[in-house]
């Protein structure tokens, strides 16, 4: 049996400005660039009070807290706190996965203090996290991965929650289903569609329904809600592409793919800040209504910071597609962005020209 701890950094962008500003505290902090086509990169407690979150535009957290405070992002100094919250980990198990600059996965099944239960493990770690950078952070414990992201959000912020393996299936069964990872608004609504809202509601379908209903999503559904999830803590875990892609409803034309383009690029993006990887390179596929597959990618030599970079990357690529190919249709577009530095993520402005 696992121990599994999934330690999140409370608000952690906000909340190393407002340590850096101690005048900020009790007011509602934004960090992100303070412009109208901008999106939040995070949050201060306060500010989520008025509703406002991360990868929202600017233009409607304006509308929303009007005297929230704007702070542009400083990725280096987010990267050497992460640093030091990393050095915490390594004082109790060598097997870290982290998720983001934020959030890791520990496994201490065995801890390097030999403390006696994952819990004490868990609890000694935000303590000397916040001895360290005098920030606070949130902590699951559980049986696996799964369990472990779940209960860390549990007892947000500076909280800490605990499954025991006894507890699994009296923990899971009254679990509104869009708590479990993975599960967005289209799945959501065809779980509505099918009289499923709890993980108890899950249960009801067999393995071949789930299957028929949500394709390979539905073996992970049936084993997630008995509480399995035999994924391992991976440690040095390279980064991967962070992609998107959408099939049109018809086939279109080329001159057609700048539209949605664009609005793959606003999800892209969210998913780039919700997962805090800023990478480099950044890749257009498009496939034609005869299933050829074409790609264009090009790295550049910092991070994309910006929803805008990220659009500008894209359509310069769409200009470097053949003139042959611009004839056909084309039935689906996406983009993606790798090549996530260890040492590079800023918030260094990048020229595409």
């Amino acid at each position: 049996m696992r121990k599994i701890i999934h330690v999140d950094m409370d608000a952690f962008y906000a909340s190393v400005e407002l340590r850096e500003n101690p005048s900020l505290q009790g007011k509602p902090v934004v960090v992100a660039w303070d412009s109208g086509r901008s999106v939040i990169c995070a949050a201060s407690y306060e500010a989520r009070k008025y509703g406002l979150r991360s990868a929202m535009s600017v233009a409607k957290a304006r509308t929303l807290c009007p005297q929230a405070i704007y702070i542009p992002p400083n990725f280096d100094l987010y990267r050497t706190v992460s640093r030091q919250v990393r050095s915490v980990f390594e004082r109790y198990t060598h097997k870290i996965e982290p998720l983001s600059l934020d959030e890791a996965y520990l496994d201490v099944t065995a801890n390097l203090k030999n403390l006696p239960s994952a819990t004490a493990v868990a609890n000694a770690i935000r303590a000397d996290i916040f001895s360290l950078t005098g920030l606070t952070a949130s902590a699951g414990v559980a049986p696996n991965k799964f369990l472990a992201k779940i209960a860390s959000d549990w007892r947000k912020p500076n909280g800490i929650f605990v499954i025991s393996p006894a507890r699994v299936q009296d923990f899971l069964a009254p679990l509104p289903l869009q708590k479990i990872p993975g599960v967005g608004k289209v799945t959501l609504a065809k779980f509505h569609q099918l009289g499923m809202f709890t993980v108890s509601d899950l249960l009801r379908f067999n393995h071949a329904e789930l299957a028929f209903h949500f394709g390979k999503f539905g073996h992970r559904l049936y084993q997630l809600a008995r509480g399995i999830d035999e994924r391992s803590v991976e440690s040095n875990q390279p980064a991967q592409q962070i992609s998107t892609e959408t099939t049109f409803d018809e086939d279109i034309l080329f001159e057609q793919i700048e539209t949605p383009l664009r609005a793959l690029c606003t999800k892209l993006w969210g998913q780039l800040l919700k997962k805090k990887k800023f990478g480099c390179t950044v890749t257009l596929k498009l496939k034609t209504n005869s299933f050829r597959i074409i790609t264009r990618s090009k790295t550049f030599s910092a991070p994309l910071h910006g929803q805008a970079h990220l659009l500008q990357a894209g359509l310069l690529l769409l200009e470097r597609v053949d003139d042959d190919i611009k004839s056909h249709k084309f039935r689906l577009a996406g983009i993606g962005v790798s090549h996530f530095p260890e040492e590079q993520q800023s918030g260094q402005q990048l020229s595409l020209l």
